[in-house]
Formats: structure tokens, C-alpha cells, sequence
């Protein structure tokens, strides 16, 4: 472009700067705007601060005073002050009657106990119908006391001669029925609410147009304000008149327990008839506790009779509760109630036919007369009862089965546990019966004779009588035990001979174990210890009674699939056998014991051939004990205690070989090393190497095969062991040792093994080797270096010793210097 251009050219064209300068004038506008942005934002937040209206501080008002808290309500403090009230007044009536009753003629007496006791009774009339229903309760309670001390008044003014029974049973005849009335009258009293509700007419109609609030009026279909206290004191002392009736005509204990039974039954009748519930409650206490009271007596009054005439009368009373038991039952509408008030009946009746029973029976059948009893209710179930009251029945029939079954038990466990008696006094001689084996030191019980029959009875009834899925295997089992207890007791109980004791526990555990059942063999095996300890008596049982039961054992162990407790049965009673073979034949322990290794090598050899884990662990736990009964009988002599203990760890080496048994390695080398040391030991050998290098080959070949297979083994773990159970002892005995001999050949030993070590780069080896070849070098040199100590100036140690220290300390410090150097070095590099 020219620049020849004129001046109004010039005028209308836009002036645009070079860019440097363009780029400044940019920069310093936008400067400008940023702080003009800034001074805006500023002034925008002032505003807003400005117009925001001031919340005035909330004003704290003080919390409400809080009332004290009330510990008592006002009902609670007015019931115990009538109550209060109440007591004080009879008291004081007490106290007039019984002590200031001389100061007073016949007529004030009679008028101030009348006119006070009407006074009082009347009062709860006016106040329940001023609505003070606590106050007339008290007053009533009051006015029932008063009549007993008009009772007690009247006897000592006009019958103060006569029977006090005669009258006590008089006044609590007309008490009760005077309280009775009382109470009724009471309760048939109008209600002053429904009064004044008559009294007001009807409501007016809400829906019309006068319809107003009116205040609360009652209704006029309120309830009577009844008393709680005057019917259940009522019935409270209703439980004495037939007592004290009974009483007052003479009567004996069937008159007086027949009043009690009387009584409980009227109060039954009570409880389930009667609406108001502080009567029932009343009822059902005295129904109970007469009831109790009487059949207690009935019982009394039953084991005391001597005839049949006695227990015919003491039978009677049991029917009379039996009645009102089944009366309840019928009358109870609760399912639970019914069943239990059945059950006592049924229990009632058993005990009066079993009672008539007992007195024209020998006292060996009292039992089994309570069980035929007992059974007899079984009968009454299948008739047409309600469901409850058979079930009822049952119950009281099961009851009395397991009354029986606990009559059975001390006969059962002397003849079960007696013959451990036999431990002491093993092959003394065969006894007289069965009863003297099994009781030799026991207390046989007197009239136990039919304890077979009865056992039997209650086997049959439960294989027989249960029916529910649920019960029958529980059934079944103790039907079981109870058919093998009564096969044990038969022998006892009839005075049996020995042998056919023996014979009898015998074939019972044969046929438990033909049942091929869990609870059968274990049964079995209960049985089968009894019978070992039994055979005791004699040589030839305990022989022919321990094969047997090894036999019997192992044929179930093969047969049935319950063979972890036959297979352990079996050897266990092998190992018994061994034993007895051993000392029949008047062998030392220790000779035994070699017989009784038969038995961990037979668990060995038959473990290895059994696939059912459970099993195999039975048998080998069994094995292992019977190794450790013939290492106890070895120890008597050394040198049979080392052939029983290398048997042993040649069994244990052998059960190694299976892959799941590799741990018993461990134990086989154990009883090897111990066999080892205690033949050495009946050699008379002191040389602690003897029995130490018979620790360290082994480990440290051990620890070869190891590094061998797995290469980064630690030499710690693979020769450290090994290596310190020679070493160490022999070091402690060259140090004790005043020769040259045993000192050199262990620090060629060491040096030995520091050689292979700093050979083939292990640290256990050179470490152990190097510090015993010190130690020992150090002994050697010890009379030289004291020697050496001697000569030297006192002052020669502590100068030695703060030079190390020195040295010491400048080493630290060298160490601190490098390693700030090397700081002082990354901190340059970064």
C-alpha cells in the first residue's frame, strides 16, 4: 500500500498498533479487569453481610421445677393405713377380751361385744353405698374378728365345763355359715350408682334440638360393690368343721382322714363351680392342702395295716381321694388340669388295691403287687374315657412301672459292681453261690428276691404297650436293658451256683452282640466287665471267661459294622488274657510282657488292613495301650526292658510305613534311643557318648535324606539337632574331665565338623563344630592362661579392658560417620 494517501482518508480509517504493542495494551486492560472483579466481589459480600437481618440469642428459660418423686401412690398408702387401723383394733379387742373382761358384769360384757360387733359389721353396709369400698373392707375383716372372740367370750361365760372340741367345731360350724351369709348379703346389695342413674331418668335424645352437655353419669348396669374378704375367709374356716367334728365324737385316724378327704373334695367342687376369683384361689389351696393331708394319712394308715381288714378300710380312704380326683378330672375344663387330677386318681386307686395286696402277701411280692396294680390301669385306657383322662391313666401306670424299676436298682448294681471286689482277692477260691460272688463285699437288700419278675413285667409292658413312632425306639432300648438286667439278676437273686452265674452273664452278652445294635454292644460291653471281674474267683474262669469274650468280640468286630468298640473290646481282653496266661504259668512280669506284645503287633498288622477310619483308630489306641502295659511289666528288669522297648519301636517302625502313619517315625526313633540307653545302661556304660551318638547318627541321617529331597532346607533343622546331642554332653564331660583323652578325640571331633562345614558352606555345622572346638581349646589352654593372668600387673585387665572399650566405641562412631555420609549423598542427588 502507498503511502501518498491524503489527510481525509487518514480521518475515517482504523488505527491498528503492531502486535507488541497491541499485546501490552491487552495485558494491562485485562489487569485491570481482574482487579476491578476483585474490588466488586468485595463489595458484593459487605452488601450481603449488611443486609442480613440479626437473629437475636435465644433466651435460656430455666427448666421447670421438678416435683419430687412420689415413692408411694394413694391407694397403696390408704390400703395400708385401713390395714394398720384394722390390725390395731383387733388387737385391741384381744386385749379387752382376754383382760379386761373380769371388770365388766355378764350384761355389759353382752352388750359391749354385741353392740361393737353388729356396730362393725353393719358399718361396710352404709359405706359401700357411699362408694369407701377400702374402708368398708377393713371394717369387715374387723367385724369377722370380732365374731371369733364372741365365740371364744360365749364359751368362757356359758360352756366354760363343757367340750372345747365339741364347741370349737360348733362355733366354726355357725361361723361359716354366719361369714357365708355375710358375704352373700353383702354382695346382693344395691348398687347407689345404679340408684342415681335411675334417678336422673334417660339422657336427653343427642340428636334433638335441646341437646346438651351433660356431665358423666353412671349407668345404671353396674355391678354390686361385693367385698373381697368376707366369702374366701368363709371358706378359709370351713376347713375345720368336719376336721373337728371328727375329732369331737372320737373318732380314730379313718374318721379323721376321711374328714380331711371330705373337705379337700368340697373345696374341689368350689374351685370349679364357684365365678369369683379370690374363692377359687381359696378353694383350690384348700382342696390341695387337705387333699395332701389326707392322702399322707391314707398312706400312713396303709403301711401300718396288719390285715387285710386294716387295709381294707385304709383302701377305702384311697378310693374316697381316687373319687375326688376323677371328679376333678371330669369337672376341669383345662386339657393339663384333667391329665394330672387322672394321673392321681389312677395313682390312688393303685395304692389301695396294692395296699390290700401287700397285707395278704409275702413281703418278697409287695412290689410286683404295686406293678400288677399298676399295670391293671392300662386296661381302663382302652375303655370310652376322654382323651384326657387316658392319658391321665397312662401316666400314673408309667409312674408306678418306674417306681418299681427303681425298687430293682440296688439289686442290679450289686450284682453289677460287686464282683470288682474281686480285684483283691483275684483267684482265692470259687464262692458258694452266685449272691456270695456278686456281694462279696456288699450289702445285699432284704425281700429283693422277685427283682427278676419285676424287670421282666415292665420289659414286656414297654415292648408291647408303645405304639408312638416317636417313643418306640426309646422303648425298645429300655426294654432291652431291662430284659438284660433281669438275665443278670436271676442268678444273684435265686443263690444260683457260680458257674451258672458265669454261664448266664455269658450267653447275654452273646446275644447282645447278635442284636448287632449300638446300644446292644455297648449293654454288652458293660456286661462283659462285670463277668471279667466275676471270673476273678477262680484260675480256670478268668482263662476260659477272657477267651471267650476275645472271641465273642472279635467275631462281632467282623461281622457287624460297630466294630470300633468290638475290635477294642477284643484286643483289650486279649491283653487281659496274656496276663493271665503268663501268670498261670508263673511267669516273671517281664517275661509276660513279651506276650503281651502279641497284641499291638496283631492291632499293627490288622490297622494296616482296615479302610473305616473310626475303627482303625480304635484298634490302634487299643494297640498302643497294651505296648505301654508290657513296657510297665518289662521295667523290673533292664535288660528285658530294652528288648520290650526296641519290640516296641520296631512296631512303630513298621506302622510308619503306611503313608497316613509317617508321624509314628518319629516315636519308633524315641523307643529305639530309649532301648539303646537302657541297655547300655545294664551295661554299666558312663560315657555320655554312648547314648548320645545313638541320638546323633540317626538325626543326622535323617537330616541328610531331608537336605537331599528338599534342598533350601535350613542346616539348622537338618543337622543342628543331631549335632548338639553329642556335642554339648561330651563337652560338658571333657570340661569335667581330668584326662587328655576325651578332650582331644572331641577337638578332632569339632574340628572335623567345622571342616565339612566350611566345606560344603553349612552354618550349623561350622558354627556348633567351631564354638565346641574353642570351648574345648580353652580348657586345654587353662592352666597356661592362668598361669599367663598371673604374671600380668593388676593393672594390666583394666587397661585391656578400656582399650576394647575404646576400640569399641570408635568403631560406632566410624559406622555413625558413614552413614550420615551416604545421607549427605542421596540428599545431593535429588
Amino acid at each position: 500500500m502507498s503511502y501518498d494517501v491524503t489527510g481525509t482518508t487518514l480521518r475515517v480509517m482504523t488505527h491498528i498498533p503492531p502486535p507488541a504493542v497491541e499485546l501490552g495494551i491487552l495485558d494491562a486492560e485485562l489487569r485491570q479487569l481482574d482487579a476491578r472483579r476483585t474490588q466488586l466481589l468485595h463489595r458484593r459480600a459487605w452488601l450481603l453481610t449488611v443486609l442480613q437481618p440479626v437473629r437475636p440469642a435465644p433466651v435460656l428459660s430455666p427448666p421447670p421445677a421438678t416435683p419430687p418423686r412420689r415413692e408411694a401412690t394413694a391407694p397403696s398408702v390408704q390400703n395400708v393405713l385401713l390395714l394398720l387401723g384394722a390390725t390395731l383394733l383387733i388387737l385391741a379387742a384381744i386385749a379387752f377380751t382376754l383382760v379386761s373382761w373380769g371388770s365388766m358384769g355378764i350384761a355389759g360384757r353382752a352388750l359391749v361385744l354385741g353392740a361393737v360387733t353388729l356396730a362393725t359389721l353393719g358399718a361396710p353396709v352404709v359405706l359401700l353405698r357411699r362408694g369407701l369400698r377400702s374402708t368398708a373392707e377393713s371394717l369387715a375383716g374387723l367385724g369377722l374378728a370380732l365374731t371369733v372372740l364372741d365365740a371364744y367370750a360365749l364359751h368362757e361365760v356359758a360352756f366354760p365345763d363343757g367340750d372345747g372340741v365339741t364347741f370349737a367345731a360348733a362355733a366354726a360350724t355357725a361361723l361359716t355359715a354366719l361369714w357365708t351369709a355375710y358375704g352373700i348379703g353383702l354382695a346382693a346389695l344395691p348398687n347407689p350408682a345404679n340408684a342415681r342413674a335411675e334417678q336422673a331418668g334417660p339422657l336427653p335424645d343427642p340428636a334433638g334440638p335441646a341437646a346438651l352437655p351433660s356431665p358423666p353419669i353412671a349407668r345404671a348396669d353396674q355391678p354390686s360393690p361385693t367385698l373381697l374378704l368376707p366369702l374366701p375367709a368363709a371358706l378359709a374356716i370351713a376347713q375345720l368343721p368336719l376336721l373337728l367334728w371328727a375329732i369331737a365324737v372320737g373318732g380314730g385316724p379313718h374318721t379323721i382322714t376321711a374328714a380331711l378327704l371330705l373337705t379337700a373334695m368340697i373345696d374341689m367342687v368350689v374351685a370349679l363351680r364357684v365365678s369369683p376369683k379370690t374363692v377359687r384361689l381359696v378353694a383350690a389351696g384348700g382342696a390341695f392342702g387337705m387333699g395332701g393331708w389326707g392322702v399322707l394319712a391314707a398312706g400312713v394308715i396303709s403301711l401300718d395295716a396288719s390285715g387285710p381288714g386294716a387295709a381294707a378300710r385304709a383302701a377305702a380312704l384311697f378310693t374316697l381321694a381316687a373319687a375326688g380326683a376323677f371328679g376333678a378330672a371330669w369337672l376341669a375344663t383345662g386339657r393339663g388340669l384333667r391329665t394330672c387330677t387322672a394321673a392321681a386318681g389312677g395313682l390312688f386307686l393303685v395304692a389301695a388295691l396294692g395296699g390290700m395286696a401287700r397285707a395278704t402277701l409275702p413281703a418278697d411280692w409287695t412290689v410286683p403287687g404295686y406293678l400288677a396294680c399298676g399295670v391293671a390301669l392300662l386296661a381302663l385306657v382302652r375303655g370310652r374315657l376322654p382323651e384326657p383322662v387316658r392319658q391321665g391313666l397312662c401316666w400314673a401306670s408309667g409312674a408306678v412301672q418306674a417306681s418299681a424299676v427303681l425298687w430293682t436298682l440296688p439289686v442290679v448294681g450289686v450284682t453289677l459292681l460287686g464282683p470288682a471286689a474281686w480285684l483283691s482277692h483275684a483267684w482265692s477260691g470259687a464262692p458258694g453261690n452266685a449272691r456270695d460272688a456278686a456281694a462279696m463285699d456288699a450289702f445285699w437288700p432284704p425281700h429283693a428276691t422277685t427283682t427278676p419278675l419285676v424287670l421282666a413285667a415292665v420289659a414286656a409292658i414297654l415292648a408291647r404297650t408303645v405304639r408312638n413312632a416317636e417313643w418306640k425306639p426309646q422303648a425298645r432300648f429300655a426294654a432291652l436293658t431291662l430284659a438284660w438286667a433281669t438275665a443278670i439278676t436271676v442268678p444273684t437273686t435265686l443263690q444260683l451256683p457260680y458257674s451258672v452265674s458265669l454261664l448266664t452273664q455269658g450267653l447275654a452278652i452273646i446275644a447282645l452282640l447278635a442284636l448287632a445294635h449300638r446300644a446292644a454292644t455297648l449293654l454288652a460291653l458293660l456286661a462283659s466287665l462285670s463277668l471279667a471281674a466275676l471270673s476273678l474267683a477262680t484260675e480256670p474262669a478268668t482263662l476260659a471267661v477272657l477267651a471267650s469274650l476275645t472271641a465273642a468280640f472279635a467275631v462281632a468286630a467282623r461281622r457287624d459294622r460297630l466294630t470300633p468298640v468290638s475290635a477294642a473290646a477284643s484286643l483289650g481282653y486279649a491283653t487281659a488274657l496274656a496276663c493271665a496266661v503268663g501268670a498261670a504259668l508263673d511267669w516273671q512280669p517281664q517275661h509276660i510282657a513279651l506276650l503281651v506284645l502279641a497284641v499291638p503287633v496283631t492291632a499293627a498288622l490288622l490297622a494296616a488292613r482296615l479302610t473305616e477310619p473310626t475303627t482303625t483308630t480304635a484298634v490302634e489306641v487299643t494297640g498302643t495301650v497294651a505296648a505301654l502295659v508290657a513296657i510297665g511289666l518289662s521295667t523290673l528288669e533292664l535288660p528285658m526292658f530294652a528288648l520290650v522297648l526296641a519290640l516296641c519301636g520296631v512296631i512303630a517302625a513298621g506302622t510308619a510305613l503306611r503313608p497316613e502313619r509317617r508321624n509314628v517315625g518319629y516315636a519308633a526313633a524315641a523307643l529305639f534311643v530309649l532301648a539303646t540307653w537302657v541297655r547300655l545302661s545294664a551295661w554299666d556304660v558312663g560315657s555320655p557318648e554312648a547314648y548320645t551318638l545313638a541320638v546323633t547318627v540317626p538325626a543326622l541321617l535323617v537330616g541328610a535324606l531331608r537336605r537331599r529331597r528338599e534342598p533350601n532346607t535350613s542346616s539348622w533343622t537338618a543337622y543342628g539337632p543331631g549335632l548338639a546331642a553329642t556335642l554339648a554332653p561330651s563337652l560338658l564331660a571333657a570340661w569335667a574331665d581330668a584326662h587328655w583323652t576325651r578332650p582331644l578325640l572331641l577337638g578332632t571331633a569339632a574340628l572335623l565338623v567345622t571342616l565339612i562345614g566350611a566345606r560344603h558352606r553349612l552354618q550349623a555345622p561350622l558354627v556348633l563344630g567351631g564354638a565346641t572346638l574353642v570351648l574345648d581349646t580353652l580348657h586345654e589352654l587353662a592352666p597356661y592362661l592362668a598361669q599367663a593372668v598371673g604374671a600380668l600387673p593388676r593393672w594390666a585387665p583394666p587397661a585391656l579392658a578400656g582399650a576394647l572399650l575404646l576400640a569399641l566405641g570408635a568403631t560406632y562412631e566410624q559406622r555413625i560417620r558413614d552413614a550420615r555420609r551416604v545421607r549427605e549423598v542421596l540428599g545431593r542427588m535429588n
